[in-house]
């Protein structure tokens, strides 16, 4: 099997279960955000779509706080897709394994794992502000990914169950896996 299959089967396996998810438990039929939350699925299965984005030395950002940084000292489109970044990021990791962010919080976790999704939905905010030409995510879109934020963190918490499911009952490969 070449990377392409691999790549589309995997792309697959997301965008099915994505909309598997979204349209028939959750009821949601907008689908530029099941899309885009399917497109996130992908990306992040590959390290360097978790770590885009690069300090000027080369190293990945993988801290909320200094990629919030990292956005500050950008303009332009580079900003928004940092601001981007930093919604996905903490939309992948506040739905898909929310348990991590948990663990990694000291005091107060509930707290600390609202104050990451308010982060996340800023984030979006701020990336739906900024003009860019990229026709993937349009402002209007990143707009209603911070609207939708919670709704997108549960689908996908919902997505993760059923592959889990799935892999238990034998039925489907473990996307992490692949």
């Amino acid at each position: 099997m070449t990377s392409d299959e691999a790549g589309s089967t995997l792309d697959r396996f997301f965008v099915g279960l994505t909309e598997f998810v979204f349209h028939s438990q959750l009821g949601v039929v907008d689908t530029e955000v099941v899309d885009y939350v399917s497109h996130l699925l992908v990306r992040f299965t590959r390290l360097d779509g978790l770590q885009k984005i690069r300090r000027i030395d080369g190293r990945p950002v993988t801290e909320v706080v200094a990629l919030v940084s990292e956005a500050e000292q950008r303009i332009g489109t580079a900003r928004r897709e940092v601001h981007r970044h930093i919604g996905d990021f903490t939309l992948f990791w506040s739905g898909v394994y929310p348990e991590a962010l948990r663990e990694m919080q000291s005091s107060d976790k509930c707290d600390q794992f609202l104050n990451y999704c308010a982060q996340g939905k800023r984030a979006y905010k701020i990336a739906s502000s900024i003009e860019s030409d990229e026709p993937t995510a349009t402002a209007e879109l990143l707009q209603r990914m911070s609207d939708q934020f919670e709704m997108c963190a549960y689908g996908l918490r919902e997505i993760r169950r059923e592959w889990e499911r799935r892999d238990e009952d034998g039925t489907s490969p473990s996307p992490l896996l692949m």
